[in-house]
């Protein structure tokens, strides 16, 4: 008899452990729940695009190769003109407003109501590209200047080419002097973490053989336009 006691006893207590090891991983399982969901949903990690080599760097530091990158691709995407420049250029600082400083927008904003009024927009269509030779991985030193962990000095060298209907108007080299800031205040507008400053300097036209001769065999016809 005591040897059915025992193996009941023995069943009871078995019993009691698993239930003690299920609440156990019911807690456990609780926790790791309750981390899961406080934390961050999203999280920026800059990599260079160049992944040729491996790379290990601080999570909040952002390379000037990104710096780069971001600031070629908000400024082409600016300058794009596909229709009409009247329509064009304000409807894109109204949608890269995110990547912009206030006063920067302001500045766009100021530049647009000018080449309105002056008649450089209407009807036009612009785009814009490097200048072969004279991108980041050409002379990276030059490119990015760092300022500081949230400030840098971005050079482009940039082809500029408008045309009204099929005709070109206008092509013109240039190098703009940007400032970068970092400002990761909205990652839903802005997952980048950076914004255009503006231009750190005046643009400045480019000079080379090849458009020496061109401006030798006839004068541009848009001279009077701003850059």
């Amino acid at each position: 008899m005591s040897r059915f006691k025992n193996e009941v006893l023995h069943l009871q207590s078995h019993v009691t452990t698993l239930r003690m090891g299920t609440a156990g991983l019911f807690i456990v399982a609780t926790g790791l729940g309750a981390g899961w969901w406080s934390a961050p949903h999203d999280l920026t990690i800059h990599v260079p695009p160049d992944l040729r080599s491996g790379s290990t760097r601080k999570w909040w530091e952002v390379p000037p190769e990104s710096v780069y990158a971001f600031t070629f691709y908000i400024f082409q995407q600016l300058n794009r003109w596909p229709s009409d420049g009247e329509e064009d250029y304000t409807r894109n600082l109204q949608s890269l407003a995110a990547y912009l400083t206030p006063e920067c927008k302001a500045f766009f904003q100021q530049d647009y109501e000018q080449r309105r009024q002056s008649g450089e927009l209407r009807k036009r269509t612009r785009g814009i590209y490097e200048i072969p030779g004279r991108g980041y991985g050409d002379d990276p030193v030059t490119r990015v200047k760092t300022v500081s962990d949230s400030d840098w000095l971005v050079t482009l060298d940039i082809n500029a080419d408008e045309y009204h209907g099929a005709e070109q108007i206008k092509r013109a080299l240039v190098r703009y002097p940007i400032r970068v800031v970092r400002l990761d205040i909205d990652p839903e507008l802005n997952p980048f973490g950076l914004a255009l400053d503006c231009y750190e300097g005046t643009p400045q036209r480019i000079v080379t053989p090849a458009t020496q001769g061109t401006a030798a065999r006839k004068t541009e016809r848009s001279l009077g336009d701003s850059l």
